[in-house]
């Protein structure tokens, strides 16, 4: 191997001899005598390598190996992977911790069926809930040891199902649906019309777009609903005109909000990479819009969110209130009325079906139920009678 070496003057130190190579690491300075012997030897710079040439040499440590993810951070990037909705990964995640502060913060691959079985018999014995509940968690751990772990034991498939009761939906009539109606007005109004009128769930009705709502055809097309599933409900000619109306005030603050450096909103997905103004377009803009701007932390754009369910959430339960109605009415009351007041006026069930984007028929039979139209729909022996 070829080098070249120079031999130049010490500031007060001797000569110093500096070793070009490929393999040069260190420089050495050191001071000749006469007899060309080296005396001492001090490596300080980059020329022969440190452990070979100068092995007491304290190297300075490389970067430090990365951590390994925490369990939660793996369940998360395991549910978006599989592009579950943000609801499912948040329930998820408090389930499964839950479920390890309850058996003191134990690694969940130390633990097994019994302790499975121990968490899921407490929320049901101690905490009293619902199956619903006592099911979510089961399949929030079921995730956890199947998918992130990577455990497959035969114990998973045997651990308890709480079975859901069969419950009856609330419905109101027609007068009590008008009844509330009547008590709200402005943007709940408008967003209450359509949770009845086309029988909208609350986070569909929230999170609608510019682009969505069809004036000509009247049609909404309702995107990313439950279960991913898209699908095309009907536009009410009762409000309509509303709509109209409050599209246009919608509009007139987003050009505001485009004068002031704003307008931007979230868009699914990577739409943002891909289409990197789209977030400004008219088209993508909420229907209802929240009050107040946010700044995203990633892209530092001034955005608007749709409004929170929470303020339509509020003005129903005041309307019901005023009301003076006794029935426990939510803002999904009115996606049941719907459906029960159509399957009324003898609207063919696979219609309803499709409108209320129900995945199977059985589902929607539960508002035959409700009507007494269903296989106990049987005329009692009493009516035919005179009581005293």
């Amino acid at each position: 191997m070829g080098q070249q070496t120079r031999v130049e003057a010490g500031a007060g130190r001797g000569p110093v001899e500096s070793v070009y190579s490929s393999d040069v690491l260190w420089i050495l300075h050191f001071k000749s005598y006469h007899a060309g012997i080296v005396s001492r030897s001090t490596a300080t710079g980059l020329l022969y390598p440190a452990v070979a040439f100068a092995p007491w040499m304290v190297r300075e440590p490389g970067p430090p190996a990365p951590h390994p993810p925490r369990l939660l951070d793996r369940v998360r990037e395991a549910i978006r992977v599989r592009h579950y909705s943000r609801r499912t990964e948040k329930a998820y995640v408090h389930r499964i911790r839950r479920f390890i502060f309850f058996h003191d913060k134990r690694h969940p691959a130390d633990m097994g069926a019994v302790e499975v079985s121990a968490f899921l018999t407490s929320l049901a014995v101690r905490d009293k809930v619902a199956a619903s509940t006592q099911n979510q968690a089961r399949s929030a751990l079921l995730f956890l040891y199947r998918e992130v772990l990577g455990v497959e034991l035969p114990w998973l498939d045997d651990v308890v199902r709480a079975k859901r009761p069969q419950y009856l939906p609330v419905v109101l009539t027609r007068d009590e649906t008008r009844a509330v109606l009547q008590r709200r007005n402005g943007v709940p109004r408008v967003m209450a019309l359509l949770l009845y009128g086309a029988g909208l769930r609350l986070l569909e009705c929230c999170r609608l777009r510019v682009k969505d709502v069809d004036f000509a055809t009247n049609q909404i097309v309702i995107r990313d609903g439950k279960g991913r599933k898209d699908r095309v409900t009907m536009l009410p000619a009762a409000v309509k005109t509303l709509l109209m109306t409050h599209i246009d005030h919608v509009r007139a603050q987003h050009q505001a909000d485009l004068r002031r450096g704003a307008g931007w909103v979230e868009l699914p997905g990577a739409l943002l990479r891909k289409y990197p103004n789209a977030g400004r377009e008219w088209a993508w803009q909420w229907v209802f819009p929240a009050t107040r701007f946010y700044l995203d932390r990633l892209t530092g754009q001034r955005r608007r969110h749709h409004l929170h369910e929470s303020v339509l959430q509020r003005a129903v339960k005041d309307a019901v209130r005023a009301a003076g109605l006794a029935k426990p009415a939510t803002c999904h009351t009115f996606r049941h009325s719907f459906a029960t007041h159509l399957l009324e006026d003898n609207h063919d069930i696979r219609t309803v079906q499709e409108l209320l984007g129900h995945r199977d028929v059985s589902t929607t039979m539960i508002y035959t139920h409700v009507l007494n139209r269903g296989p106990a729909g049987v005329r009692s022996p009493a009516d035919g009678m005179f009581l005293s």
